[in-house]
């Protein structure tokens, strides 16, 4: 049975996979609206991970990172340089590719918000009151130069990631 923790940020996996569902119209066209939500989701989600979650999880192992932190960020850096670029089918194809590893890592049995779960122990409602008070996370504006798609392409090989992005 999951916990507030898992209950939390599973459910905002989910509130993120329908933004990203609605960002693609019938007709193959990117809905800036949505996906300007998802965007700023997506970034406050991994915000909380990186600067909430793990780092707790990091202190109740003694200073021991849990064992699938490091794949974590690496998905995290690919996830956050795909929303550099202007937004185009492609790139939300690798979106989702990413997420539908990167989350089922997260949710899944034995993933890192149930081992947040177990570590967290009394100190759960703590971590889930910090969770819900952090702020939301300042958006640049899309960048599209010469080198993004290199940096892009980079992150996500870094990651582990062989995804063709297109021009």
């Amino acid at each position: 049975m999951s916990g507030p923790l898992t209950t939390l940020l599973a459910g905002d996996h989910t509130r993120l996979d329908g933004l990203l569902q609605r960002a693609m119209t019938d007709g193959g066209a990117v809905d800036r609206t949505a996906y300007a939500e998802f965007r700023a989701g997506l970034l406050k989600h991994i915000s909380l991970e990186e600067k909430i979650l793990l780092p707790a999880a990091q202190r109740w192992q003694g200073g021991d990172p849990l064992p699938m932190a490091a794949t974590l960020r690496l998905d995290h850096g690919a996830l956050a340089a795909l929303l550099v670029p202007t937004p185009t089918p492609a790139i939300i194809a690798a979106i989702r590719t990413v997420l539908a590893t990167h989350n089922a890592l997260e949710e899944g049995l034995g993933g890192v918000y149930e081992r947040c779960e177990q570590l967290a122990g009394a100190e759960a409602d703590a971590l889930l009151a910090q969770l819900l008070a952090a702020p939301e996370v300042p958006v640049a504006h899309y960048s599209d130069g010469p080198q993004v798609m290199s940096v892009v392409r980079r992150a996500l090989a870094r990651a582990g990631y062989d995804i063709e992005l297109g021009e």
